[in-house]
């Protein structure tokens, strides 16, 4: 197959496919003008986050079997359109699950233990305990949505941490175990001090917390957003930041991660989180590490041959 990689990969996957005897076309740097052109003769699409695969794009693909992300989220991709022209769509959301559980864990932890606060304070010569007293992690309750690759990996990372465990995920069933408690999402919104999302973003999962969300939840909590930016309404965020029924946020995604495209609503949305001392950003890093770059061309490479040798 001609295959066209068109973001950044680790070079085990481009070798792998040489080895196996298809054409790869390696252009990281790609414009979406250049993709017009070069998709026309594509068999094979490899793609990151960078990459809108819409209908203007597909239209172009007239060779293409499938298309596969180096990733979990297949949000940038039009799946609708690729199930109608029978274009196989593959990700390898189980390559960074750890990488993202870990970001989850580190984000938490930080949060309520107000380390980027104290640290920031400390480097400007600011040395207060008080102010920076955190809370403790252990029996708290920690409420799950979405148990897929990262929920589950989420759920092993605290395990150890003497917490209560929570998950909630829509479309699975008879996962509970003796340390995770399968729930409602009412029950969940009940019981939880810390609620964390790990689920795609899907039409049904757009906004999903927003204010009936949020005061839906019978405590003031922590929220976590490390899957898509736009399962949040930001909005509704700052609103209930503003009024304590969130005590903190970590978000490693944000609903429009292109910061230089900010108009001044977006922007002003904007500083009102990064002003907050109950608030870490991180730069959609989650599923980001060494090691998940490397796992994630091993996915993809056997996804690939298990497909074209079927």
């Amino acid at each position: 197959m001609n295959i066209l990689i068109a973001d950044h990969i680790h070079e085990l996957l481009i070798i792998g496919l040489q080895q196996s005897g298809h054409e790869v076309t390696y252009l990281p740097l790609i414009t979406r003008d250049e993709l017009m052109a070069e998709i026309e003769h594509a068999e094979g699409f490899v793609i990151r986050t960078k990459t809108n695969v819409d209908v203007e794009v597909l239209s172009h693909a007239r060779k293409l079997k499938f298309i596969a992300r180096a990733g979990a989220g297949m949000d940038n991709i039009d799946e609708n359109y690729c199930a109608r022209q029978n274009i196989t769509l593959m990700n390898a959301g189980e390559a960074n699950a750890d990488a993202v559980g870990e970001q989850t864990l580190g984000m938490l932890l930080a949060l309520m233990a107000n380390i980027v606060k104290a640290d920031r304070e400390v480097r400007n010569m600011r040395w207060d305990r008080q102010g920076n007293t955190g809370v403790e992690l252990s029996g708290k309750t920690v409420g799950i949505i979405g148990y897929g690759n990262t929920g589950s990996a989420v759920a092993r990372k605290l395990a150890g941490f003497d917490v209560n465990l929570c998950v909630y995920d829509k479309y699975k069933k008879g996962f509970g175990t003796s340390h995770v408690r399968e729930v409602t999402l009412n029950e969940l919104q009940q019981a939880a001090d810390i609620i964390t999302l790990h689920v795609p973003l899907t039409d049904e999962t757009r906004y999903m917390v927003n204010s009936y969300f949020i005061n839906g939840v019978s405590k003031p909590f922590y929220l976590l957003n490390l899957s898509r930016g736009a399962v949040v309404n930001t909005s509704d965020l700052i609103n209930a930041l503003d009024s304590g029924k969130i005590k903190g946020a970590a978000l490693d995604v944000l609903e429009n991660e292109n910061l230089q495209t900010y108009g001044q609503a977006e922007l002003a949305c904007f500083e009102l989180l990064v002003n907050r001392n109950n608030v870490i950003l991180t730069p959609h890093i989650g599923g980001w590490t060494h090691e998940s770059y490397e796992k994630i061309a091993k996915v993809l490479l056997r996804k690939i041959k298990e497909l074209t040798l079927s």
